[in-house]
């Protein structure tokens, strides 16, 4: 079938209004997609979803108009979650679910997300099929098969429902005051609802969405806002979603930020104690902290790590078994619960930590110490510059002598063109010099 153009490790993403991020390839994504998952002689039926970008009208009007006119029903929920919209396409039995959102990304870009009728992310050979149609002429419907559109109001309110009934029936969260980041995003009026059900004193910020502001300084690419709120308003806890929800950065009560690692390092630990964590372990991916992993191996824990993005740490949990993973950038996948990373989903498990055991923020989310670790971008002209040999030689030679007490990991960005090179060790310094020298090697080779 061939290598893939337009999908990414995470659907389709760009510029809007630029190719392929266009209104026109979005009526024809719906029109391929819609072609592909129109199987047997029943009313098939497409869920969309959207965060709040101002480019969202328009990708759904196109989406829309493409799903419709190959003869399938959409129900359009507006802005939701990532994960509420991979929840509804299987509670609502939709033959597919489409979210419009580029995550974290500035409102300029957009991206589409396909789901299956299972909730799950599209596998390759789904998404190979669709590109395959998008470059072919499609087959319309006949004028009587045409598919009817409509919008469902009660869609927010499943969410928060399913969401709910994942915290412990005998906890509350009374004696919390929590400030939530929303990011000005799709969780904006979920995520402060659900917490203040729960009993919290909610502080809400990032909730006042224009169109252009989501994740502009704010959410958990730009935690700063938070630190400083938390702090100011004397609060338990911040939370920081992205514009999709499906990642969560945690501030603890004195402004620090807390990483994905921590976060999964106390659920694992309290899932294994409770004999719920299922596979022997947990999923993370290469960039995960080494101090990640020594933590676990004392707890009886294993660690299995994967390629970056979370889609390979989602099929290595599916293949092994596994009910926890995620990324350190926030990405906690509970599979028990959920088929996609779930941001508000992975903050309850958190704060029924600090409610069961009567903890600090700070106390509860330091589990491990951190082995010094560092990532630089080096942006490239073009080439191939990992292959060069006086490149090949400098990684060598950082490996031996980071031994077996460090990491490496160097690779190029799936989105830009930038190689990412990443160390961790015991020796704060070695691990600045040997990622400054691989840089060095980068740059001198392949020019910026």
């Amino acid at each position: 079938m061939g290598s893939r153009r337009f999908f990414g490790t995470d659907g389709i993403r760009g510029r809007t209004n630029v190719s392929p991020m266009t209104a026109e390839m979005a009526m024809k994504v719906g029109m391929a997609a819609g072609k592909h998952f129109l199987r047997g002689d029943h009313r098939h039926r497409v869920l969309i979803g959207k965060d709040t970008r101002l480019s969202g009208y328009m990708m759904e009007s196109a989406l829309v108009a493409g799903f419709t006119a190959v003869g399938m029903d959409v129900v359009q929920v507006g802005p939701l979650p990532t994960p509420a919209v991979a929840m509804l396409t299987r509670e609502m039995r939709a033959d597919l679910g489409v979210m419009i959102s580029a995550s974290h990304n500035p409102f300029e870009d957009n991206g589409i997300k396909l789901f299956g009728p299972d909730g799950y992310k599209l596998s390759d050979k789904d998404e190979l099929s669709i590109e395959a149609l998008l470059e072919s002429q499609v087959n319309l419907a006949p004028s009587a098969d045409i598919g009817r559109a409509r919008r469902v109001d009660d869609a927010p309110g499943r969410y928060m429902h399913a969401i709910k009934s994942t915290f412990p029936q005998r906890l509350r969260l009374d004696q919390l005051r929590i400030v939530v980041d929303c990011a000005n995003g799709a969780a904006y009026k979920v995520a402060p609802s659900v917490l203040w059900e729960l009993g919290a004193e909610v502080i809400a910020i990032g909730v006042s969405p224009n169109g252009k502001n989501i994740n502009d300084e704010c959410g958990s690419t730009s935690p700063q806002a938070l630190q400083e709120t938390v702090v100011a308003s004397a609060a338990h806890i911040g939370i920081a979603l992205d514009g999709d929800a499906d990642r969560l950065i945690v501030v603890d009560e004195r402004g620090t930020i807390i990483d994905g690692d921590q976060l999964m390092a106390l659920i694992a630990t309290q899932w294994a104690k409770a004999g719920r964590l299922k596979g022997g372990g947990l999923v993370a991916t290469v960039m995960s902290n080494l101090g990640l992993e020594r933590y676990l191996a004392t707890q009886g824990i294993g660690l299995e790590r994967t390629s970056v993005g979370d889609r390979y740490v989602l099929e290595r949990m599916r293949s092994g078994g596994f009910n926890l993973g995620g990324e350190q950038s926030g990405h906690i996948i509970m599979s028990d619960h959920a088929t996609t990373g779930d941001g508000l989903l992975a903050a309850l498990q958190i704060l029924a930590a600090m409610v069961e055991q009567g903890a600090e923020a700070s106390a509860l989310l330091n589990i491990f110490k951190p082995a010094p670790q560092l990532l630089k971008n080096v942006r490239f002209a073009g080439g191939k510059p990992l292959e060069d040999a006086t490149v090949k030689a400098k990684i060598a030679e950082a490996e031996k002598a980071l031994g077996d007490t460090g990491r490496l990991v160097i690779r190029p960005s799936g989105t830009e063109p930038l190689i990412r090179v990443m160390a961790e060790g015991d020796d704060a310094a070695q691990v600045r010099h040997w990622v400054g020298a691989i840089c060095d090697a980068v740059q001198s080779v392949a020019g910026d």
